[in-house]
């Protein structure tokens, strides 16, 4: 199987896709090599995401204004549904800091940036230079407060090691082995084992093999042409669906009957690109329906599939289509003309769509929370000029990560956050997340909902703060933001050391994070209270060598991290032609006893 084909020449050119990763970061290494560059996987290519190269900065633009909500529109893609949303110009920047909806005047900034302090315009001698002064003391106190963090190792405190004391239940009770406000329990002992290990395909060419599942009773994978069905505690395999071709890519969502979509390509693949949409149903492993739209003659080829409700929407550069998930019939398909393009959707609770409208190299984008059966368009936000691209964090609370100008500078695909009522389309807060103070990674430019290391829940953004290295070792922490007004809320953790914290999801109230471990120790999941901000150990890895090797091969800002039940699965995103130096995998499955 080759790559996945060009765009057709009337097509941009798409930036990321299907590759083979660019730069490896360094894992984990023992301490007394300085600095710590870390075991690599066998094959440099496996594993990482492709880092477009840096663009140029254009500054931090100003916070854009709140908008005002959306008028109902009617049924989603058809004639008349999408009026030009943007023919009234925005208002224009304050000079007097940020607008309404970034934080409060006052609130305290992120870490290493100084607060917004305005000088007035009159005026100057003692009271000017005083005011300076006071104004340099702000900064430097707030770098201090801010940056403290960083530097000082606080403690974790309250790390349970499998205590399983009586808690509230997810059911509102009181169970036995509980956290409050999760599914998750805690195991009597959280020490791991391997369940199983699938070995990497052997491809002549790099090929993707994203998308994985925990649901219908089966741990599900894709392989390069198939999905296999693994009993999730031995990894027996329950069922194979085969395909024509390649997956190129599949739904993080899934229904509670264990539906899902992914994307394919098909068989005769000259000129139809990843065409193929499929509902797949992953407690039977069988196939619901595929289905292809066109514009004119010409398939529509899709760089992203998503799962609401019982709506699969799959997007890409020339438009989106949505299929009932059970028949298979088109809800809307892209229309022949439109200047207004579905880039991709973010799907689960609710059904949020990355709108591209004007030109391919400076379009408006335009966030909208869709009803996902009539695709009517419930709210909107319009974006700010200078975002080409942007990521659905999670679509309730309505969440979306961009690189606002350009300005990461790293590939991660964040410059800020931006905080969106989803009822309204109002601006509730926008937070910078600069690069050297946190990370986290978004592929916003052709798959929208594929953001890593960052989950939102509740009223909360979780956010990861960059890895550092001192006298007490590597680590990094989480930290908690207000999605209401932009500010961290207080709550802050730093892992533990020489490991590194990576959020994974919420469970209830809670925050399931992965622990990457230190040269000499297993992998963690563990349990963050979403009140104490306390982290319990879940369950622990192997440390033998073996398995570390194969551990610290699945990095977590690339490989696919499941873990629900007491189980833990990682898998990687693509398949490449067999290492000579070591064995890779595809899937690493372990769990605990109880």
């Amino acid at each position: 199987m080759t790559q996945p084909p060009p765009p057709p020449p009337q097509q941009p050119p798409q930036q990321g896709g299907f590759g083979p990763p660019q730069q490896p970061p360094a894992g984990p290494q023992p301490p007394q090599q300085q600095p710590p560059a870390g075991p690599q996987p066998p094959q440099p290519g496996y594993g990482y995401p492709g880092a477009p190269a840096p663009h140029p900065g254009q500054g931090f633009p100003q916070a854009p204004a709140a908008q005002p909500p959306a008028a109902p529109q009617p049924g989603y893609g058809y004639p008349g549904a999408q009026q030009n949303p943007y023919a009234q110009p925005p208002a224009p920047p304050s000079p007097y800091g940020p607008q309404p909806g970034y934080g409060h005047p006052g609130g305290p900034g992120v870490p290493g940036q100084p607060p917004t302090v305005p000088l007035g315009t009159g005026g100057g001698g003692k009271n000017h230079a005083a005011l300076v002064i006071i104004v340099a003391a702000a900064v430097a106190i707030a770098l201090i407060v801010g940056g403290g963090i960083w530097y000082s190792h606080s403690s974790r405190g309250g790390r349970a090691q499998g205590s399983g004391g009586s808690t509230n239940s997810p059911d509102g009770g009181t169970g036995s082995g509980g956290l409050s406000g999760g599914k998750e329990k805690v195991p009597s002992d959280p020490a791991a084992k391997v369940l199983f290990q699938v070995p990497l395909p052997d491809t002549k060419d790099v090929t993707p093999t994203s998308g994985s599942w925990l649901a219908g009773g089966v741990y599900a994978k894709t392989g390069v042409d198939r999905i296999d069905g693994y009993d999730p505690a031995g990894g027996a395999v329950r069922w194979t669906l085969k395909l024509p071709g390649p997956v190129c890519a599949a739904s993080r969502q899934v229904t509670g009957d264990g539906r899902t979509a992914v994307v394919y390509q098909p068989s005769d693949a000259a000129g139809a690109g990843c065409s193929q949409v499929a509902g797949v149903d992953l407690a039977k492993g069988t196939r619901l329906w595929t289905r292809t739209v066109r514009t004119g003659d010409s398939p529509v080829s899709f760089s992203n599939v998503t799962v609401s409700q019982h709506t699969a929407a799959a997007g890409g550069l020339y438009g989106g289509a949505a299929f009932d998930l059970g028949s298979g019939k088109v809800l809307w398909q892209p229309k022949p003309g439109d200047d207004c393009k579905d880039a991709g959707y973010g799907g689960g609770a609710k059904l949020v769509a990355v709108r591209r409208c004007g030109s391919y190299d400076d379009p408006v984008l335009h966030i909208q929370t869709i009803d996902a059966v009539s695709g009517r368009v419930v709210s909107e936000y319009r974006m700010d000029q200078g975002v080409q691209y942007a990521s659905v964090v999670s679509t309730d609370p309505l969440v979306v990560a961009a690189d606002v100008g350009h300005s990461a500078g790293d590939g991660s695909g964040i410059s800020d956050y931006f905080s969106i009522d989803g009822r309204t389309g109002r601006l509730l807060a926008r937070i910078p997340a600069p690069r050297d103070t946190y990370s986290g990674r978004c592929d916003g430019i052709d798959r929208v909902e594929a953001c890593k290391q960052v989950v939102a829940g509740g009223s909360r953004l979780y956010v990861p703060t960059a890895e550092r290295s001192g006298a007490d070792g590597r680590g990094n922490g989480v930290i908690a933001f207000d999605l209401a007004t932009g500010r961290q809320t207080g709550q802050r953790i730093s892992s533990d050391e020489g490991y590194t914290l990576s959020p994974l999801r919420m469970d209830g109230g809670n925050l399931l994070a992965y622990e990457r471990p230190p040269y000499d120790k297993g992998g963690r999941i563990v349990s963050i209270d979403g009140s104490s901000f306390k982290a319990t150990t879940l369950l622990e890895n192997p440390a033998a060598q073996s398995v570390r090797q194969a551990e610290t091969g699945m990095l977590p800002d690339s490989a696919e991290l499941l873990y629900g039940g007491g189980r833990f699965f990682m898998s990687a995103v693509y398949a490449h032609k067999a290492s000579t130096v070591g064995k890779e995998y595809l899937v690493l499955a372990y769990g605990t006893d109880g």
